[in-house]
């Protein structure tokens, strides 16, 4: 994965991902304002919560010439609140509600794992 012009994790050995909260308002945005942004000082850079829920989602299916499988992109509601867009993984369709997890992924930075109950 290139390099980013934010932070996208924590430095934590179980790394979260990282967002930014306004300091009046108390609005969360992903990914987090990067400290050279005119809006830095507004904003204080926060963990996200290390499990939310899946908000909605739906399955793309790539024509069959690229050889890809289908697979699933989805919002995932974490506490904040703060609603973030990936891809999600797990066992079969997912389901509105699933809890879910954020984890590093080399192409696409993260994505999230649905997770058992």
């Amino acid at each position: 994965m290139n390099e980013l012009p934010y932070p996208l994790w924590t430095a934590d050995p179980e790394a979260a991902l990282l967002a930014s909260r306004d300091r009046t308002s108390g609005v969360w945005i992903f990914p987090a304002v990067p400290a050279e942004s005119p809006l830095a000082e507004r904003y204080e850079t926060r963990a996200v919560a290390p499990v939310g829920a899946l908000y909605g989602y739906t399955v793309i299916h790539p024509s069959a010439k690229s050889g890809e499988a289908p697979y699933a992109l989805g919002y995932v509601d974490f506490p904040g609140p703060v609603r973030i867009f990936g891809r999600v993984h797990g066992a079969g369709r997912p389901v509105i509600g699933d809890r879910c997890a954020a984890r590093r992924h080399d192409q696409f930075g993260y994505v999230f794992d649905t997770i058992a109950a």
